[in-house]
């Protein structure tokens, strides 16, 4: 099978001007400008087969949005090769747009004082969709996304979670092949990023779309894709099932408990107690020794819970434990 994505010794530097420190530095450097130069993508190489669910994870300033941004035309690289679907982003970024969707969490395309469906129907004339085409693909969309009650909502009117979901619609209304999205779900409460992991895991099952994934949150990862590879300083450091890395590095959960009753009588001896404060208690649970339905069933069996809280470790810390082999 042909890789739909190709990437072979991808570079991308930064050439940033200093900033001198005083009037008369500053003057000699507006005259004389020095520069140094940062390389955000160092000697990347990888390929992704068609209908993939691949996480491309790392801290901040790995490399992650600039590979994204190369992959979709907007970057050009500064040597290296990418092929997407057989074409060149940089060279051929207005074909590649018909076959491919992004979504930009932190940025939006959707017209913020306007509601959704006056975007559907910008993008559908951007796209050259046929009457009879959109019609059938965005009735199709409002039903996956259920956005029935958000269509003639003024965007900046709509919750986080709601526009996010019309920012994923509004990048496959064109059936695109591959969507790249750069954290989906920054700032979406528990009920939101999973009605967004959810739609992902359905269109790729439906329709087989590749799904190009970067976030910072573990459990998007656990939930959408099969492949994770990490990123560091430009580099790749882990390629591989992302079940692989749930066995060998996600192996532990931080449960938060608040409790109607006091936590002072809390022991749950297969898990470490990591904090207990009046009526709330942080365990953190080895899931490899023990498991968090062995600590519910303590919890429920021996007090009334209010609420219930599941946080992966923080994925700065699966990458120190990477390089520490």
């Amino acid at each position: 099978m042909e890789p739909i994505i190709k990437i072979n010794n991808l570079e991308k530097v930064f050439q940033i001007k200093k900033k001198a420190a005083g009037f008369i530095p500053a003057l000699k450097s507006f005259f004389k400008p020095e520069y140094k130069h940062i390389t955000a993508v160092d000697d990347l190489s990888f390929t992704i087969n068609r209908g993939e669910t691949v996480a491309f994870i790392g801290p901040n300033g790995a490399g992650k949005s600039t590979t994204i941004k190369m992959l979709t035309g907007i970057l050009f690289p500064t040597s290296g090769e990418i092929s997407v679907m057989g074409l060149n982003p940089s060279q051929e970024r207005t074909t590649l747009a018909y076959k491919i969707g992004a979504v930009f969490g932190q940025k939006s395309q959707l017209w913020y004082h306007l509601p959704p469906i006056d975007t559907f129907y910008l993008l559908a004339k951007i796209y050259e969709l046929k009457d009879t085409v959109f019609k059938e693909r965005l009735d199709f969309l409002i039903k996956t996304f259920q956005l029935e009650d958000l269509l003639n909502t003024a965007v900046k009117k709509l919750s986080l979670g709601q526009r996010m979901r019309c920012e994923i619609a509004s990048s496959l209304l064109h059936s695109p092949e591959i969507i790249f999205l750069d954290e989906p779900t920054i700032g979406l409460d528990v009920i939101a990023k999973q009605q967004v992991r959810d739609i992902l895991k359905l269109l790729n099952k439906q329709e087989n779309v590749t799904i190009l994934l970067t976030s910072h949150d573990a459990g998007d990862i656990e939930a959408v894709c099969k492949r994770t590879m990490i990123i560091n300083h430009g580099k790749i450091i882990f390629d591989d099932a992302t079940e692989k890395l749930k066995k060998n590095y996600i192996s532990t959960k931080i449960i938060e408990l608040v409790l109607e009753e006091s936590v002072d009588s809390f022991k749950f001896d297969q898990g470490k107690i990591l904090e207990k404060n009046m009526h709330y208690v942080k365990v953190e649970i080895d899931t490899s020794m023990s498991s968090v339905e062995k600590l519910l069933e303590y919890a429920l069996e021996n007090f009334k819970v209010i609420d219930i809280n599941i946080v992966n470790p923080p994925l700065e810390n699966i990458i120190s434990k990477i390089y520490s082999e």
